[in-house]
């Protein structure tokens, strides 16, 4: 087993998830080679300190909150048998911010366009010809969809439906600049670790896009967490970014800087130079 192999399966080993003959090939390459002992420890230390995050709670009247929510709307409910559709709008606007209720008319424009369009095809074109093209032009509109709700649920306050936002990034298929721009905006600027750890992960899942890796490369000297300094400076390492090594530099110079951070940031350095 070579550096690189037995770099890709160290979290697996720190998980105790990885075949007993790999690990007993992964235990007699440590054993040998010192820069794989000092990449466990480091990635030992990372998953210890990450253990000392605090998990988001939700505050004590949340509960409360949304059951007296609940027994208001019921009884709303039976003093009002029937509805207009005036009253549906009513309701749907106390609950909706004007920003969700456009991007939802607007996914319900594109929808009905669609629809129409393939309607329209089928009658000008043969059947299998009209079918692909609805299924394309359906595929495209639900990406669309998907993308505004991503973009709509990263503005929400809670730390949770944010984390759902990013992992929604995963199920479009093309990601255009309003995403990306989204992305490198709450990795910088997000309250919460979790929540920059996991979009990092999504932005380093989309480093073939030339502006994923500047703007990476931007995020560094905007970082103040220790853990995300030390993902990030992996995820240099992982795409090879050698336009990395001066803002890496630059953070060696801070005063304070954590000891496991500067250790990761010379290894770094080391192996992108």
């Amino acid at each position: 087993m070579n550096c690189e192999g037995a770099k890709d399966r160290l979290l697996d080993y720190l998980n105790d998830e990885l075949p007993a003959t790999e690990r007993a090939a992964l235990d007699a390459h440590l054993a040998n080679c010192p820069d794989c002992q000092r990449e466990l420890a480091d990635n030992r230390q990372i998953w210890q300190l990450m253990a000392t995050v605090p998990t988001p709670e939700p505050r004590p009247d949340m509960r409360a909150n949304f059951y007296a929510m609940l027994d208001t709307f019921a009884e709303a409910e039976a003093a009002r048998p029937t509805r207009s559709w005036t009253s549906i709008l009513e309701h749907i606007k106390a609950f909706w911010t004007p920003t969700l209720v456009t991007r939802l008319a607007y996914s319900l424009l594109l929808v009905s366009i669609g629809v129409a369009s393939g309607y329209w095809l089928q009658q000008k074109q043969s059947p299998d010809v009209a079918y692909r093209q609805q299924i394309d032009t359906l595929s495209s509109q639900v990406q669309e969809m998907r993308q505004m709700m991503m973009l709509s649920m990263l503005e929400n306050p809670s730390a949770t439906e944010r984390l759902r936002a990013v992992s929604i990034t995963k199920e479009i298929n093309d990601v255009d600049g309003r995403v990306i721009d989204a992305l490198l905006t709450t990795l910088n600027n997000d309250p919460n670790v979790n929540v920059r750890l996991v979009t990092l992960e999504a932005l380093a899942d989309l480093g073939h896009d030339s502006r994923v890796r500047e703007g990476l490369v931007h995020s560094l000297s905007r970082q103040d967490s220790p853990l995300v300094q030390v993902a990030l400076a992996d995820v240099m390492v992982k795409l090879q970014e050698k336009r990395s090594l001066k803002p890496l530099r630059q953070m060696l110079k801070q005063e304070g800087i954590n000891d496991l951070v500067k250790s990761k940031i010379e290894q770094t350095i080391r192996e992108l130079s």
